[in-house]
């Protein structure tokens, strides 16, 4: 077995006798190559590993002079910045909340574990600390794992001797002898992604199509497919080009990023999901209305009408009345009034916003239908109860904040039939994308209230009977997509 060499940046660091294992400084390492044994595999313990820094310069002529290293340079940079590492941690969180999960007396608030060439400080960690140093070979690492809407990891640490506490030392010695007599298998050099494809989110959104959490289970879906998945913001738009196909989970709008992004991404010729058709389609009520209606698609009573109509609307639809702006989102813009005074200060306001509004008759219901559709076929089926005391799902408070209805989630086959089919015919007007059709039924029959190009796919709501079988599913449609586009012709041809 080769040698190990240990670097630091003074002798002095190491405080205990290592039997005959060879330790040499920083720079002795970096200015005199001669003085190190040849071949051997270099165990980087630099008090520092920032950029072009002599920790850094370490590991960077280890890998130039054809010696295996920890840690490497790609783990210092991967390091270095929480937005390199996020996305390979999703797994790691998984595990760890399972574990947790199991635990007979599991931690009660946010805690730190120290590894040592990955084992824990913490026994009951062992199994999260070897998949973390299989994903980072780093000597020593802070992992700082915090309980905010679940258990994650909030941040990685590097360490070196001199953060390590007098009763850490005999834990790092004896991992340091444990590493050093056996050979640790290294992970599995995993393919290279076919393909790399964008999501489009916004993290300060209140309320977005995906949490963070369920962008974490579509970019572990699109890695088990081949795809590479990055996380995206409007910021990256000059970066759009980069990828092979765009995702986009935030709320859309026509006067927005969003479609600019979907219009780059069709012009590039990328799969995208919502493409522009579909956003330009679904955020308009007013289409919606008329798109329906054309197709003889049940849907409640809708009339379109500008302030001139406002005068005999009553006399077509009875109170109460809902009204609606074009292109309100997430229950935004969603009204119901009861009088006819109520009905004119109401409209007034709307009218501030939209030459032409929608009224549409109200129909109780203890909760709307949401049926997913991908690509004309029926994927989920929720159950979106109303908000407590509240007639819509969503509600919107006064001080910004908005609370929800639970919600039930069904298999497709569970699901009355008349509501499925409806639902797919009704999306099958709009395109061959991702679509949440929303429809009320009653002793009248099965009614489509809206059709969105941004349905919400979230952890344990409509992922509740799938399971991440969703996510793959979602990206096997993006895998289908990119296979099915022609082939560029090479050069020459």
């Amino acid at each position: 077995m080769p040698a190990h060499l240990l670097v630091v940046d003074r002798r002095a660091d190491v405080k205990w006798a290592k039997g005959g294992l060879p330790v040499i400084s920083a720079r002795d390492y970096i200015a005199h190559p001669e003085q190190a044994p040849r071949g051997a595999r270099v165990l980087n313990l630099s008090r520092s590993y920032r950029y072009l820094g002599t920790g850094y310069y370490v590991s960077l002529l280890a890998e130039a002079r054809g010696e295996r290293v920890i840690p490497s340079v790609r783990t210092i940079l991967d390091l270095s910045q929480k937005t390199f590492y996020r996305a390979q941690l999703a797994e790691v969180e998984e595990a760890l909340r399972k574990a947790i999960k199991r635990m007979d007396q599991p931690p009660e608030a946010s805690f730190n574990l120290t590894l040592f060439f990955g084992h824990a400080d913490d026994a009951r960690f062992q199994d999260i600390a070897r998949t973390i140093f299989d994903r980072f070979r780093c000597p020593l690492l802070k992992v700082q794992v915090r309980s905010k809407e679940g258990w994650t990891v909030h941040a990685l640490e590097p360490l070196s001797l001199a953060d390590l506490r007098p009763d850490q030392e005999p834990l790092f010695q004896a991992a340091l002898d444990a590493y050093t007599r056996t050979s640790w298998r290294e992970p599995a050099a995993k393919a290279p992604p076919r393909y790399t494809l964008a999501i489009l989110h916004n993290p300060k959104e209140e309320l977005p199509p995906s949490s963070p959490r369920a962008l974490q289970k579509f970019v572990k879906a699109g890695e088990s497919l081949g795809i590479a998945v990055e996380l995206i913001e409007k910021k990256d738009y000059a970066r759009l080009a980069e990828f092979d196909a765009l995702f986009i989970r935030e709320t859309t709008n026509l006067d927005h990023h969003t479609y600019r992004f979907a219009k780059k991404a069709a012009t590039e010729g990328m799969p995208v999901i919502d493409d522009p058709n579909s956003i330009l389609k679904c955020t308009n009520k007013v289409y919606l209305a008329e798109l329906l209606r054309a197709n003889r698609i049940p849907a409640p009573k809708t009339v379109i009408f500008d302030k001139r109509g406002l005068a005999t609307l009553d006399q077509e639809i009875p109170y109460p009345i809902v009204l609606k702006i074009p292109d309100g989102s997430f229950s935004r813009g969603v009204f119901k009034v009861q009088t006819r005074s109520e009905l004119e200060a109401t409209a007034e306001s709307l009218f501030e916003q939209s030459d032409v509004i929608l009224a549409q008759e109200f129909m109780y219901t203890e909760f709307d239908w949401r049926v997913g559709v991908l690509n004309r076929q029926p994927i989920y089926v929720c159950q979106y109860l109303m908000a407590k005391k509240h007639w819509q799902i969503v509600k919107h408070g006064g001080n910004g904040r908005a609370e929800q209805g639970s919600s039930r989630t069904l298999a497709v086959e569970e699901a009355p039939r008349e509501v499925i089919e409806t639902a797919v015919k009704a999306a099958g007007l709009i395109g061959d994308g991702l679509y949440g059709v929303d429809v009320k039924q009653n002793e009248r029959g099965v009614f489509v209230i809206e059709i969105n190009d941004n349905p919400s796919i979230d952890l344990g709501v409509e992922d509740a009977k799938l399971k991440d079988g969703l996510y793959r599913l979602i990206m096997g449609e993006f895998l289908r997509r990119l296979e099915a586009r022609p082939r560029k012709p090479g050069p020459g041809a």
